[in-house]
Order: C-alpha cells, then structure tokens, then sequence
C-alpha cells in the first residue's frame, strides 16, 4: 500500500492504493480508493463511502480502470460485537455491489483481514 492517508472522523476522508504482483494489471499499476466517515460509534460501528479515486483523491468512474457496470459510490457498514474475552466479532458490509464482483470483493476484504490478524498474533506474542 503504497499510499495510506486517514482522516479518521465523522466527515473525515481516506485515500489509499493498493498495489499487487498479482492479478489484473490494475493491481500492478495501483488503484486507489477515497471516501467519507459518515458515521463512527466508537466499539460498535463505522459506516463510511467507499469509490474508486485518482492519485489525488477524486472520485473517478470504474471505466477509469478499465472497469463497467461499478457504481460511482458504495457503502460500507462495519460492525462490531464482543465476541469472547479479549476477542471482538467483526461484520463488514459492502453495500451496493453488483453481484458479478462480491465474491471478488469478499476474497479482498478476507485478505486483508487475515492480515491484520496476523499483525494483532504478532503484537500479543512480543
């Protein structure tokens, strides 16, 4: 991720790329993502807007990767519930995508969130 900005509060904005070896050359090049923090409920919820984004954080069309049929703007809701002990339940809902990508987006989401599992692993064994 070669670019990381977060304004994380109500109103506030991200811009991030991502960047991969792997996959489609929109991944080699980096496609960025931007959007709002609409709502944040400390331990329980974020909802926030998620496009995709130029290098300098405008919103752009799918088609500006090569991509049809996105909507300019999406939702994502997440969740969060006591689970055990220490350990919280996190549910996250990307509201408005088609249904050809889900599964696409699903795999992403569950990557990135088996890395910040990892990351949290590390950080109780030290």
């Amino acid at each position: 991720m070669p670019t990381c900005r977060i304004d994380f509060q109500v109103g506030g904005k991200y811009l991030f790329c991502l960047r991969s070896t792997e996959g489609p050359e929109i991944w080699k090049n980096g496609l960025y993502s931007t959007g709002e923090y609409k709502e944040i409920v400390p331990m329980r919820e974020i909802i926030f807007t998620d496009s995709f984004a130029d290098e300098n954080g405008n919103v752009v069309a799918a088609t500006h990767y090569g991509l049809e049929g996105l909507p300019l703007e999406l939702e994502v809701k997440v969740d969060f519930k006591e689970f055990k002990g220490n350990k919280t339940k996190l549910t996250l809902r990307h509201i408005g995508l088609p249904q050809e990508i889900k599964e696409d987006c699903r795999k992403g989401w569950t990557e990135s969130f088996d890395k910040l599992s990892e990351y949290f692993a590390k950080l109780e064994n030290r």
